[in-house]
């Protein structure tokens, strides 16, 4: 029997980058989930009868909202769910099933590289039919319902068994539960030499891979251990658990630390990395050689043409803007289209499909290709192994080869976290004002050359997106970017992104911290960071 369901809405409910993403005691509250499972609903059309993708990274209150979303689809009219076995769906995974099978879209419950567990984060995202996070359009249509919701449908039935494979009714829809693996790991042994790769590692390559006890342990253990015949136990933490094992499921050098103090150690592995939360960003560190998120990207795209899934080449490249241009001088040489696109994978998504890019990445660890529509952390492990089992080099030659054909990028990232949201908004409204007065003023990153507030023109469409981060561009090409980020789930989060462009002929070997010293300060300068903020230091420094 169908329920129709009185409620009132709750303000909160605008969806983010990248879904909704509240802690769980929020996401408790009586009719908070359901209340913005309709609003998705509401704001689509012509999805009667179709096929529905769900699951999600197995963190805390997974299951309880996967059985929501269950019966709420099937009293809203859709014909079939496809549900990741035990609910478990890497997001990656998630858009290559919607893509894969045609579906109208799909929900994939997860707050990414946020913690997990009771006190905790959860989040819902809708991703629609290209596999692709929601657009704006879609996602201003779901918080312009969210104000104004007032009865949800639910189908009054018993919860449906997610944990064996096959296929049941849950009023008139099918609920088809599925291998959350098995395809993904099929597509990307399509794109990528297995044999190459497994040669590679029986002739005594070492990696070790962290999977923090998120969702890719399943499809590391299925793809690096039995695929690809790496000894057991190189995946580290491989079982998803609800709380990610009281850690921090993000890959970085904070929350990372024993697998980065493993590949500083005089007996490292030849390979370590790692993925988040849900799958979709990645972290590489060669034996004794960090490379970051920037600098993977660009050597990415300069050496796909070694795995046979791009060996025809690319037809672009596409980065956000925060990320360092260590891509741009990329595609300069292999001439290249070069897009720069707001922070957010959606943007990405439509260069996509208009196949004006292949290769795209954010400077927070996610990386992805076309084929599927979000950024996918294993994929980049691949591509990595591929490249390096066809240079038969290690990751630290390769990086130096890198830098002395393209110039370095210094780069780092400052967070700032969990800052009082009206402290975050007067520190940006502050920058934004003192725009035109920047460009000439010299400070201890040098002569100001130009300031902006970042806006983009999608190229496939004509939207405009603006107030996208303020950029101080310096007269020797380095820059200060200014964000708040809209990952977190409470308070405001103050990214600052600093960066200086090096040539080959230059000093390639400078210490990170060493070369970004000005830009530091200048930043502390321009915004006054430490007086809007309290804070005399960044939470974190990737």
């Amino acid at each position: 029997m169908i329920q129709t369901v009185t409620t009132q809405p709750f303000t909160d409910q605008k969806p983010g980058t990248s879904g909704l993403r509240k802690k769980v005691r929020v996401f408790q509250q009586p009719h908070y989930a359901e209340n913005f499972i309709q609003s998705v609903f509401d704001s689509l059309e012509g999805y009667e009868g179709q096929t529905l993708v769900v699951g999600g990274d197995g963190r805390y209150l997974n299951r309880e909202v996967i059985q929501t979303v269950l019966k709420m689809a099937a009293a809203n009219g859709f014909g079939r769910v496809l549900v990741g076995r035990g609910g478990i769906l890497s997001t990656p995974a998630a858009s290559h099933l919607i893509r894969s099978s045609g579906a109208f879209g799909g929900l994939v419950l997860s707050a990414s590289h946020n913690p997990g567990g009771p006190d905790e984060d959860f989040g819902i995202k809708y991703n629609i039919g290209n596999g692709g996070p929601a657009p704006e359009k879609v996602t201003d249509a779901i918080a312009a319902r969210s104000l104004v919701i007032d009865s949800y449908k639910l189908l009054n039935a018993a919860d449906v068994d997610i944990d064996t494979l096959g296929s049941s009714l849950l009023g008139d829809m099918t609920v088809d539960v599925v291998d959350p693996v098995a395809a993904y790991a099929d597509l990307m042994e399509s794109l990528f030499d297995f044999a190459a790769i497994r040669t590679m590692i029986s002739n005594g390559f070492s990696l070790a891979f962290d999977s923090m006890s998120a969702v890719t342990g399943p499809y590391a253990v299925e793809i690096l251990e039995k695929r690809l015949g790496a000894p057991a136990g190189t995946v580290m933490n491989g079982t998803p658990l609800p709380d990610f094992g009281h850690h921090h499921p993000d890959p970085n050098l904070v929350h990372a630390k024993e697998l980065y103090d493993r590949m500083m150690a005089t007996d490292a592995p030849d390979f370590g990395a790692a993925s988040d939360g849900d799958g979709d960003r990645n972290l590489i560190i060669g034996r004794h050689c960090y490379v970051t998120p920037s600098d993977s990207l660009a050597v990415l795209a300069a050496n796909a043409h070694l795995a046979p899934g791009y060996a025809a080449g690319l037809k672009g490249i596409a980065r956000s803007m925060p990320t360092s241009g260590a891509a741009d001088c990329v595609a300069e040489k292999l001439g290249l289209p070069l897009y720069e696109t707001p922070t957010g994978w959606k943007f990405f998504g439509n260069l996509l499909d208009a196949g004006m890019a292949t290769i795209c990445g954010e400077e927070s660890a996610g990386t992805g290709s076309d084929h599927v529509r979000e950024k996918d952390g294993i994929w980049a492990v691949l591509l990595w192994l591929n490249i390096l089992a066809a240079r038969k080099q290690s990751v630290a030659t390769i990086m130096a080869d890198h830098w002395a054909t393209y110039g370095r990028n210094y780069y780092a990232r400052h967070d700032y976290e969990a800052i009082a949201k009206d402290k975050a908004d007067a520190l940006m409204a502050a920058l934004r004002a003192s725009l035109s007065s920047l460009p000439g003023t010299i400070n201890s990153g040098g002569t100001v050359k130009s300031a902006d507030d970042f806006a983009y023109t999608d190229p496939t469409d004509q939207s405009v997106s603006g107030n996208q981060g303020v950029r101080i561009l310096f007269a020797d090409g380095s820059r200060v970017v200014f964000r708040l980020s809209g990952t977190g789930t409470e308070g405001a989060t103050l990214r600052v992104y600093i960066e200086r462009y090096v040539g080959s002929d230059g000093d390639l070997g400078l210490e990170t911290a060493d070369a970004l010293a000005p830009l530091i300060a200048a930043a502390q300068e321009v915004a006054d960071i430490s007086g809007y903020t309290g804070m005399d230091k960044p939470s974190v420094i990737t």
